[in-house]
């Protein structure tokens, strides 16, 4: 029995065909067009793997991911042009398999909680601070959510004293998103958080360290993993750690510590998002 898998990006598409325990046996790249070509590419490759028995999506958005509604699997409010309105139910339709949709950061998630370093936790969150800032909260192997998945990148952190810059969020101005994403950093300086100043890394930090405190307070998560290409600008992870632990106080005695083995980067790196995407596949089966 063979399961399929996408995890689609805004730049690009991962393909994967597995069994059904997960390990996969092929995988393909495609850049993401148009839809009609990109869909045509997805389905040519699968027509050649031959039959699967279910597929998992793990798909940028923002998306529907409720399953009673009857948009579920469609792409909303997203900038990227021609993808606004799509529905992955409906495109994929033709290959007859049960399909399971879901965020891409929530594909992480999962990814991180089955093989990564949510490993044997009960409750994980996992963050994606890149182009956007996305989250996504497993519990008990499931992913947390309502009418849709979840926005946190969107809610508005505290911001220092004398720190008035408005913000690059086309929605909310100085939300997350609009401070401390890849394209806000560079908006406000020039360049990324790579080539920044101990200054600049130290007040993005504190602005994901706000977001860190909130995921405590609201979720109290055995592990916060960071990923994205933000995420690995040296010392931002660190103080990002030191800061929650500042900005919490002491109120929580399980945080009140060297949070090195709660906050933290992905071990999947690259694989989580598709790990998750087979995770999504081998429930449709059931």
């Amino acid at each position: 029995m063979l399961i399929g898998a996408i995890e689609a990006g805004g730049t690009k598409m991962i393909l994967a065909l597995a069994g059904k325990d997960g390990t996969i046996l092929a995988r393909q790249r495609i850049a993401t067009r148009d839809p009609a070509e990109t869909l045509a590419d997805i389905r040519d490759w699968f027509a050649a793997q031959g039959a699967i028995s279910a597929l998992g999506v793990a798909s940028f958005g923002p998306l529907d991911t409720n399953p009673a509604s009857p948009a579920y699997g469609t792409i909303t409010t997203t900038p990227k042009p021609g993808w606004s309105g799509f529905s992955w139910r409906e495109a994929l339709a033709p290959l007859n398999v049960p399909v399971t949709i879901d965020s891409d950061v929530n594909g992480a998630a999962l990814g991180e909680w089955k093989a990564g370093a949510g490993a044997g936790k009960s409750c994980v969150a996992y963050t994606t601070v890149g182009t956007g800032i996305g989250a996504g909260v497993i519990s008990d192997g499931r992913t947390l959510g309502g009418i849709g998945h979840l926005e946190a990148g969107h809610i508005r952190p505290a911001r220092p004293t004398g720190d008035d810059w408005p913000g690059h969020c086309p929605y909310h101005g100085d939300c997350l998103e609009g401070l401390a994403s890849g394209p806000a950093i560079a908006a406000r300086w020039g360049h990324n958080l790579s080539s920044a100043s101990v200054e600049e890394v130290e007040l993005v930090a504190s602005y994901l360290a706000e977001y860190a405190m909130t995921l405590a307070l609201t979720h109290m998560p055995e592990v916060m993993i960071f990923g994205g290409g933000v995420s690995k600008a040296r010392g931002l992870i660190e103080a990002i750690r030191r800061l929650t632990r500042e900005k919490l106080a002491g109120y929580i005695p399980a945080y009140d510590r060297d949070l090195t083995g709660i906050i933290c980067l992905p071990q999947l790196g690259d694989d989580a998002g598709i790990t998750g995407a087979l995770i999504l596949a081998s429930r449709a089966l059931d």
